[in-house]
């Protein structure tokens, strides 16, 4: 009885597809709301701090002054929070999961300085042409 239980089994699993994906040689398809981890593109932040107040775990840390924008992945929950109050949309839900360490993960991103602004320029006078030396006379 029980030997044709176990047959029967193996027989079956033989020629079935297997329940796992071969996940090295066929990458992995992520679904449209897959949540992984907070992306930042560094041009475009401006450093107002929304996101760090709107952070319910406090994993966020802008500095303004050393011009840093701080994140604690291991802190972060996902919730997408910072994404949606960014004023400037620089924040972004990556689909990609964070790799997980043995160590608190973070990251700073260095935010560079904002080009300065040109300052306005006046619009140019018409040259004026220099008088003609009559040629003297003999």
């Amino acid at each position: 009885m029980f030997v044709s239980k176990i047959s029967k089994l193996v027989l079956r699993s033989l020629f079935k597809k297997p329940a796992t994906k071969m996940y090295p040689v066929v990458p992995r398809v992520w679904e449209e709301r897959t949540r992984g981890h907070i992306g930042i593109v560094e041009e475009d932040c401006i450093l107002c701090g929304i996101c760090m107040r709107k952070c319910p775990t406090n994993c966020i840390t802008v500095d303004r002054n050393k011009r840093k924008w701080i994140i604690e992945r291991m802190q972060c929950i996902q919730c997408g929070c910072c994404v949606e109050v960014c004023p400037k949309q620089c924040l972004t839900m990556e689909q990609a999961y964070t790799t997980p360490e043995t160590f608190k993960v973070v990251d700073t991103h260095d935010i560079p300085a904002p080009p300065p602004k040109a300052a306005p320029v006046a619009p140019a006078a018409p040259a004026q042409e220099a008088p003609k030396a009559e040629a003297p006379t003999a």
